[in-house]
C-alpha cells in the first residue's frame, strides 16, 4: 500500500511560513509533527511511504493543483496525506486533510484569514477523512456543520525521546544557565510565546500579581525571533516593573531544548487558541509543570497533571504560577507518566488504520 504524504511544510515554504497582514504563520509545531510521523510510518513500514516534496521555486499552488494529483497517478498512490488544512482536490485517490485548530472561533488572527477559513470549511467536503491532534478541535469541527460518520479522526501527537526527566549521561543542565545568561530565580519558560497568540501579556501580568504579593522571585524567558507582538509585551513589562524578570532567547539549540524545559520552574501555556500544545507535552516529559486554561485543547494534553486555571484572570494565573514552583520538586517525577502515553508509534498506528480502511473501501 503506496500513499504520498505532502512534506511542503518542512521546507519553509514562504506561502506557509510568512507572518504578514493576513495573518498566515506555519507553527514551529507542524513541521515538527510532519518529521515525526513521517519518521515513525517509515520505521514501521506498515504502508510504504512515499515522501512528496515540491521542486525549488514552485508554489504551492501549483504543487497542490498539478504536480501532486500527477505524483498520485505516476506513483501508483493509493492516496495523498497532507499535514495541513489544503490538500489537491484532483487525481486519483483518497486525499485526508489535517486541520490544526480553528483560531477564529477564539478571537485570534493568526492563519484566521479567509484562505485558512475555506479551507476548513469547504475542505471537508472532499476529503475522505479529517485528522486533528485532540478530542477539542474535533468537537469544534463537529459543532460547525454535518460530517459523513467517522470522517473525523483524533490522533493525538506524540513527543519525542529526548525530552525526559532526566538529562543524558554526561550533560549538566546547569550549564545552560551560563550560556544563556539565564539567573538561578525560578524560571518561567515561554517557548514560542513572541506570538500574540501565546498570551505572553497574561504570563507578565500574572508575574506581577506573583511580585505585588511578595512571592518567589520569578524570571520569564521567552524564545523566538523579534516580533511586534514581543515589542509590546516588553513595553508592558517595563511598565508593570518586570524589566529585570525577563530574558529573550531569539534561538535555542535543538539540543538545549530539554534541559530547558528541566531547568524551568513552571511553562505556563495560555495561548488564546490553540489545537494541541506540544510545549505542554514537552514540559511534562521533563517533568515540569505545566499551567494551562481551563477547557482547553492544552489541558486534554495535560490532563490531570496540568494545572488548570482561568486565563482571562491574573488572580487565577498567579496562584497557578506559584502552585506549579512550590511543588516543582515533589511533582518532578511523576510529570513524566502523562507524556509516556502520547508516542509517536501510537500516532503512526492510528494513521495506519486510516489508511487500511481508505484502501479497503
Amino acid at each position: 500500500m503506496r500513499v504520498g504524504f505532502d512534506l511542503s511544510p518542512l521546507q519553509g515554504h514562504p506561502e506557509l511560513s510568512s507572518s504578514g497582514a493576513n495573518g498566515t504563520h506555519m507553527a514551529p509545531g507542524v513541521p515538527r509533527v510532519v518529521r515525526e510521523l513521517v519518521t515513525a510510518l517509515e520505521r514501521r513500514a506498515v504502508i510504504e511511504v512515499v515522501r512528496l516534496e515540491p521542486p525549488p521555486g514552485v508554489g504551492l499552488r501549483k504543487w497542490r493543483a498539478s504536480l501532486l494529483p500527477r505524483a498520485a497517478r505516476t506513483e501508483n498512490l493509493v492516496g495523498i496525506h497532507s499535514f495541513t488544512s489544503a490538500f489537491p482536490f484532483r487525481g486519483p485517490g483518497k486525499r485526508v486533510q489535517t486541520i490544526h485548530e480553528l483560531p477564529w472561533r477564539h478571537g485570534v488572527r493568526e492563519n484566521a484569514d479567509l484562505k485558512h477559513r475555506l479551507w476548513a470549511r469547504f475542505g471537508p467536503l472532499f476529503a475522505d477523512r479529517i485528522v486533528t491532534g485532540s478530542e477539542f478541535v474535533a468537537r469544534e469541527l463537529r459543532e460547525r456543520g454535518r460530517f459523513k460518520k467517522h470522517q473525523i479522526v483524533v490522533c493525538p501527537w506524540g513527543v519525542e525521546s529526548r525530552f525526559s526527566d532526566e538529562p543524558p549521561a554526561g550533560v549538566v543542565d546547569e550549564v545552560l544557565l551560563g550560556h544563556y545568561r539565564l539567573p538561578e530565580d525560578p524560571l518561567v519558560f515561554c517557548p514560542g510565546a513572541v506570538r500574540e497568540k501565546k498570551n505572553l501579556a497574561g504570563v507578565l501580568r500574572a508575574v506581577a500579581e506573583v511580585k505585588r504579593r511578595a512571592g518567589p522571585r520569578l524570571h520569564v524567558v521567552v524564545s523566538g525571533s523579534e516580533t511586534p507582538s514581543l515589542r509590546r509585551a516588553l513595553g508592558d513589562a517595563a511598565k508593570l516593573g518586570l524589566s529585570a524578570n525577563i530574558s529573550t532567547l531569539e534561538t535555542i539549540e535543538e539540543e538545549h531544548l530539554p534541559g530547558l524545559y528541566r531547568l524551568s520552574s513552571v511553562v505556563p501555556v495560555l495561548s488564546h487558541s490553540e489545537g494541541y500544545g506540544l510545549v505542554a507535552l514537552e514540559a511534562l516529559a521533563c517533568g515540569t509543570p505545566v499551567v494551562v486554561p481551563v477547557d482547553s485543547a492544552q489541558a486534554e494534553v495535560a490532563g490531570s497533571f496540568g494545572i488548570e486555571v482561568d486565563a482571562s484572570n491574573d488572580s487565577d494565573v498567579a496562584d497557578g504560577l506559584m502552585r506549579a514552583v512550590r511543588d516543582r520538586e515533589s511533582l518532578r517525577f511523576t510529570l513524566a507518566a502523562r507524556a509516556k502515553e502520547r508516542t509517536w508509534d501510537q500516532c503512526a498506528e492510528r494513521l495506519e488504520a486510516l489508511w487500511t480502511e481508505l484502501a479497503s473501501s
